[in-house]
């Protein structure tokens, strides 16, 4: 792993929101295969990070290549064909409520290739079959459960056999044992799919389960990217105190980031 390609770099990203500087000159990068988790706490700034990698935002400076492409310099076109690429996992599914589970994972295809129906309709249940939904295509979101929806979500986000895929809290709102298996999930896609992981979640315990990397963010800055190991046994005392959840590590909580956004 040590010797893959980078599919991700970024170098001295700075970002305000008015005259607040938000993201401080990050660096850093991710490895072709692997899994990347990006953790902080509220106001650390790594959703700021997330929406740049996927080109939802531009930064005020700094570069961000996304398989070997600067995304600050493309053209709307070109951002466009990168995307199709990237596979995107949002926190609450954002499944479309009017379409079944197999409906929703042939939407990209549909949207986005000239295959007939009758392939589009094996592909997708290929990934509903991956993620363990075969047999519950007919269903519509509202008749799902909580890791039901992650699942469809993960299959309608490789659809299209991306090669980098984007999770925003995969975990959020699942109790512990769902949680734990949706990470043996995405494992297992990985690895099958051959795909590299960008992971944003504040789960400790997911985070550590399910990491070949860790990228560690507090108030704009990153404090530390590097092996699980590495991470779990930093002699940095913020890493520590963000880790197990002491005060003082220096992370704003909601409230105060917004107040000092607004300030």
């Amino acid at each position: 792993m040590s010797h893959a390609a980078e599919v991700i770099r970024v170098r001295d990203l700075v970002t305000h929101y008015g005259d607040t500087e938000i993201l401080h000159g990050v660096n850093f990068s991710v490895r072709a295969g692997e899994v990347m988790v990006i953790m902080g706490g509220s106001g650390s700034g790594k959703s700021t990070l997330l929406r740049h990698l996927l080109g939802l935002e531009e930064p005020t400076g700094g570069t961000i290549e996304i398989l070997g492409q600067d995304i600050t310099q493309l053209s709307a076109s070109a951002m466009y064909a990168l995307r199709k690429r990237i596979g995107v996992s949002f926190q609450g599914g954002a499944l479309f409520n009017s379409m079944t589970v197999a409906e929703n994972a042939e939407f990209p295809l549909r949207e986005h290739t000239d295959l007939d129906s009758q392939t589009i309709r094996i592909m997708s249940r290929i990934k509903l079959e991956l993620v363990n939904l075969g047999g519950k295509d007919h269903l519509y979101p509202a008749e799902l459960s909580g890791g039901m929806i992650k699942r469809a979500a993960l299959a309608r986000a490789v659809a299209m056999d991306p090669r980098l895929l984007f999770f925003d809290e995969p975990s959020a709102g699942l109790d512990p044992v769902v949680a734990a298996e949706l990470d043996e999930l995405i494992l297992r896609l990985r690895d099958a799919l051959q795909i590299t992981i960008v992971l944003v979640t504040h789960e400790l315990e997911s985070a550590f389960g399910i990491a070949d990397r860790i990228t560690v963010l507090d108030a704009g800055h990153i404090l530390i990217s590097d092996t699980v190991d590495a991470v779990r046994n930093s002699d940095s005392e913020r890493v520590q105190s963000l880790l197990h959840r002491r005060a003082g590590s220096g992370v704003l909580d909601g409230a105060a980031y917004l107040q000092r956004l607004t300030r």
